[in-house]
């Protein structure tokens, strides 16, 4: 019987050629965008579960409240991890993390670099750290390799770069401006794409004498924090709650020993400090909002994976509907062969039976084809999401029977309408020839509701890709309170020593150079923040207690290098001494309260500074549109009000060959540092990779948009092509 099912399905799609080619294509685009939702969801849905421990790895997070600024941050301080792993028998092991930032890495042979390269993914960790993250080790042994302060350990890849296909184990590796050596202790395969954490090289953290030096301290936010619970700790949202729930006596007792204020004036001026305990498997997704987080991981968003899951429910729903208007279409048509059949003794489930077998078939056939092309399609598709899926991903876990089981859903629900609706005809009348929609409006408000279905899904998709894209637009095209153009940033320039100024001369020497300038932060990049207490001026002035700053220090050039404007007041001047002197942005003069900012005192509690405000910026952008601007303050170099370890140079070009201007540089470079890289980048390129995130899911979501356009499209060019 089901032979026959299939055997007369097949005839009548053959009969039908029009109908069942747009019927296939309409269901074949709906699983091709099924599969790679599919196949996009998966991937984002595996992040760290390859690791041996990942379902009892923590991340802890910092909640704090400060000034009624309430924030949360995967970063903590070094006296976190091991103050918990003592109290709590629940926790068997921490493991912390600390990005010391870009390190000039070099193996040399006959004391010539042989191989020099700045490596920007280089973590100092605990000697734990590959017993509890079990990355594969390929040679030496993860439980000791780390023991040693001048060890260090490389992935298979990075190993390659220093040393070829010899073998590192042993050989020395010369990292940071002071060259310090570290012998290689082990090699690991290369970090899966589906890691949160990503890294080239790891050295102990024992070697940092700045995490070391603040072992104790728990306000010194540069580490990453990971406990492991034990086997016999419950990993469930209760078990996990009992343990958060002793963090604030552990914080009332150890974080506030050596601090001013105490706990109780802490608590008492409405500040908050606490921390949550975030499962490792979650962090990819559900950390994006801390955007501290993102100094060690490779971030996604859930929100994205549920848009595009959505989307691909939408389209398949699209090319289910087209399948049920253009079968009940052609009702006319199948309604004397199913009149024929009932007066022949075929029941009505029998016939269902029939029709549902068609729309399997049409689905099966949909599905092959799909498949054939999201084969051909994973190339450009892993380019647009950036992501490096493989279409052996359909043979793993269970997405086979996910794709089987979406062909056969496909086909049955687009089915069931016209099956059940087909074989409702009266014979007696049909083998008449009377006319049966003469009064059927149930059956024409179903089919036009569908139409309508169909077109408002599209539209209100329209609508939201025309939202998306001038997003985009406002990315591109908003003032940013700076010029960005033309503006090449040259990193780690504070590896020139004593030659940093003398090398920003030379630049501006250069007929490409418009200007030249040296800083310790990045619009986007990097700054540094801290808190500050304002001075009163007036009597009566009611002024904010302290307030946040974000802050570079900089030199006299940077501000007419990237265009700042100034409202009031003026810029640092080599006519002046400004060790002592601050400009502020709007924001940051606005909420502390002064009615004239120009004159005022800035005091810093951290390094009993006091500094006198000479001027006042217009708020430009340091980080995403997605925040508002922040209170922000600029410093001058000479004030030494606090060390980051690096600068920047940057540099306005004149229009022009940009490529022969970067050569001319680099030129520059090498005549001071012969045996350092020299690394740039643009301005305005970081600033694009800010949102790349977001161009990347725009445009795929435009396309599955057009995609379920053209869906709608087929459907109505169907409808209109039967009706002629």
């Amino acid at each position: 019987m089901i032979k026959n099912y299939f055997k007369i399905a097949w005839r009548n799609m053959i009969r039908n050629r029009v109908n069942s080619f747009i019927n296939i294509a309409g269901l074949a685009i709906g699983m091709i965008c099924v599969i790679l939702i599919l196949f996009y969801v998966e991937d984002e849905l595996k992040y760290d579960r390859f690791l041996q421990h990942a379902s009892r790895i923590y991340q802890v997070n910092l909640e704090g409240t400060d000034n009624g600024v309430v924030g949360v941050s995967g970063n903590t301080g070094p006296a976190v991890g091991p103050t918990m792993v003592k109290e709590f028998p629940e926790i068997e092991a921490c493991v912390r993390i600390h990005r010391p930032g870009d390190k000039m890495v070099s193996y040399e042979q006959n004391k010539q670099a042989a191989n020099y390269f700045t490596e920007k993914h280089l973590l100092a960790v605990d000697s734990n750290f590959l017993q509890v993250f079990t990355y594969e080790t390929i040679a030496g042994d993860p439980a000791t390799c780390l023991e040693k302060p001048d060890a260090v350990v490389l992935t298979k890849e990075t190993a390659q770069k220093y040393f070829g296909n010899s073998n590192p184990i042993g050989k020395t590796l010369l990292i940071g401006n002071e060259k310090k050596p570290y012998a290689v202790s082990a090699v690991v395969a290369n970090i899966p794409s589906q890691s949160s954490i990503q890294f080239d090289m790891l050295v102990p953290i024992s070697s940092y004498p700045d995490v070391k030096r603040r072992s104790w301290n728990w306000w010194w936010l540069q580490v990453n924090t990971y406990v492991k619970l034990r086997d016999n700790a419950g990993t469930d949202k209760e078990s996990i709650t009992k343990i958060e729930a002793k963090f604030p006596a552990m914080v009332k007792q150890h974080a506030f020993t050596r601090n001013n204020p105490t706990f109780e004036e802490f608590i008492k001026k409405g500040n908050k400090l606490t921390y949550h305990l975030q499962p490792l498997t979650s962090v990819h997704l559900y950390a994006s909002g801390m955007g501290t987080t993102a100094r060690l991981t490779t971030l996604g968003d859930i929100k994205y994976v549920r848009i595009f899951s959505f989307i691909a429910l939408i389209i398949i729903i699209l090319a289910c509907v087209n399948f049920m208007n253009l079968s009940t279409a052609q009702s006319a048509k199948r309604s004397k062969e199913v009149g024929i059949r009932k007066v022949l003794g075929s029941e009505k489930k029998q016939l269902v039976k029939q029709f549902l077998v068609e729309a399997v078939l049409h689905s099966l056939v949909a599905m092959v084809i799909a498949l054939v092309c999201v084969l051909l399609l994973l190339k450009p598709f892993n380019a647009i999401a950036g992501k490096s899926l493989d279409f052996n991903l359909l043979f793993t876990g269970n997405m086979w029977i996910l794709v089987l089981g979406l062909a056969l859903c496909t086909g049955l629900f687009a089915g069931s309408y016209p099956a059940f609706y087909l074989t409702s005809f009266n014979p007696v009348k049909v083998l008449k020839g009377m006319k049966l929609f003469r009064s059927s409006f149930g059956s024409l408000f179903i089919r036009n509701g569908l139409v309508v279905f169909q077109f408002t899904i599209s539209t209100a998709l329209i609508i939201a890709t025309i939202v998306i894209y001038q997003q985009l637009q406002f990315t591109r095209s908003k003032d940013l309170g700076f010029d960005k153009e033309n503006v090449v940033i040259i990193s780690n320039s504070e590896r020139l020593g004593q030659q940093e100024e003398s090398f920003r001369q030379e630049l501006t020497k250069l007929p490409a150079v418009a200007n030249a300038a040296i800083t310790t932060g990045i619009p986007i990049i990097e700054n540094f923040g801290d808190t500050y207490v304002p001075v009163p001026g007036a009597a009566g002035e009611q002024l904010i207690k302290e307030i946040p700053l974000s802050s570079f220090m900089i030199d006299y050039d940077f501000i007419p290098t990237l265009d700042i404007r100034m409202l009031k007041g003026r810029n640092f001047s080599r006519d002046f001494s400004d060790s002592g002197s601050v400009i502020l942005n709007e924001t940051a003069a606005r909420q502390i309260g002064w009615q004239d900012p120009v004159g005022m005192t800035l005091e810093y509690p951290g390094n009993n500074q006091s500094f006198k405000v000479i001027g006042v910026a217009k708020d430009f952008n340091i980080g995403s549109l997605q925040t508002a601007v922040a209170p922000f303050a600029l410093f001058h170099a000479s004030s030494r009000t606090y060390g980051l370890g690096h600068s920047y140079i940057m540099a306005r070009m004149k229009p022009g060959n940009m490529s022969t201007y970067l050569s001319q540089l680099e030129s520059k470079w090498k005549g001071f540092a012969p045996n350092t890289p020299f690394d740039y980048s643009f301005l305005d390129s970081e600033l694009d990779a800010l949102y790349r995130s977001e161009k990347r899911m725009g445009t795929i979501f435009i396309i599955f948009t057009v995609l379920s356009i053209f869906v709608a499209c087929l459907g109505l060019f169907g409808l209109a092509a039967y009706t002629a």
